[in-house]
Order: C-alpha cells, then structure tokens, then sequence
C-alpha cells in the first residue's frame, strides 16, 4: 500500500534526487535554513529519527525527517525558488503525527492523552508551582522534579500512536526521496523548468 503525499523543496533537491537516486536530509541543510537556532531542530530531528527508526522503513544512513503534507488541500504551492513534488510513498516509510501532538513535542511538553489528562497534568503544574514545563527538560529545574520530567519524557512516544482521523490536521515524515516515488514536479517558474527537462534529457 502507498500513500500521495506532497512536499515543497529547492530545486536542487530534484537535481540530488536525478543525479545521485535519491535524496537525504544532512546536517548541514538543517544548519542552513535554521541558523542560531539549529542545534534545538539538530536534537529534536534526531529523536524523532531514532525513535522511528524501528517502526518505519529509512536508509540506514537517514538522520533527519523529511516533512510532507498529507492532505492535498494542506499542500504548499510553489514560491520564488522552490518545486513542489507529489510523491506516492510505500506506508511503511510514512509517519503520519497528529500536529497538535508534535508540537506539544516540539516545544519540550507533555503529550496528552485527551483533554481530561492534559487538564490533569496541568494541575498537577499548578500544584508544583511550575509555570514553565519546558524548563523541565531544557534546564536545571528537572532536577527538582524528577517524576514529572520522566513522565513528560515518556508521553513523547505518543506522537507515534495514531494519527489525527481527520488528515488535515495531520503532518507526516519520510527519510528519503528516490525517484520511483515522484509522481509530479511543479516549478514556480516554467522557464525554469523548461531548461531543467532540457538539461536532464541530454
């Protein structure tokens, strides 16, 4: 089984794709497009990745998702110096994470269950007198309350769970890009593209 997904990149992730058959996240991509704050997404990317790894088909080599979007009225257009490529994905290389979930995640917090659980853990907050969850994970105030960050830590693997039903609400992950995969590519600009298919028909 396989699922369309879509996804917006520079073009030159279309000429890795061409030239070398297939296309990896590196680090140093993640560093270019997110400067100072590159070591937060490096950490968190790599998480993700690792805890994938064992219920998601990925090259050994992966260390860093791909993000795509999984509902076509989702899907980002092409902009000034970017393609945009729908890809028909083997389900077994596609996670598919509830986004309200993720960024609890991404922002350090705790995954709930449903609404009573996170009303519940917000309460038990209160109690502690600790506004900032985060700080838990990120700083020294975890030391204090070692049972709350161990329990924020471990509700993370909840983002691997099940996804959204609705699929809008959704935001999906593969680690890898081969051609077999590519269904479409859209340029912003078709001159471009033009000189692009003539380039790769020679």
């Amino acid at each position: 089984m396989s699922t369309t997904v879509w996804t917006r990149q520079v073009p030159q992730v279309w000429d890795e794709i061409q030239n070398t058959g297939r296309y990896l996240v590196l680090e140093e991509y993640v560093r270019a497009k997110n400067g100072e704050i590159s070591d937060y997404y490096i950490e968190l990317y790599r998480w993700f990745t690792e805890e994938a790894r064992s219920r998601y088909t990925m090259p050994d080599e992966a260390k860093f998702p791909i993000w795509v979007t999984v509902d076509e009225g989702q899907k980002l257009p092409p902009a000034p110096q970017t393609i945009c490529l729908t890809l028909e994905v083997p389900d077994d290389a596609l996670a598919i994470v509830d986004y309200d979930q993720w960024g609890y995640r991404e922002n350090h917090g705790y995954v709930p269950l449903d609404v009573d659980d996170e009303r519940a853990h917000n309460e038990e907050l209160k109690r502690y007198g600790i506004g900032n969850e985060a700080a838990l994970i990120t700083g020294e105030q975890g030391n204090f309350y070692p049972q709350i960050k161990r329990k924020i830590q471990a509700s993370w693997q909840r983002v691997f769970d099940a996804p959204n039903p609705r699929m809008d609400l959704n935001v999906g992950a593969i680690w890898q890009i081969v051609p077999e995969w590519v269904k479409e590519v859209e340029f912003y600009d078709e001159t471009y593209a033009d000189q692009w298919a003539e380039d790769f028909s020679e």
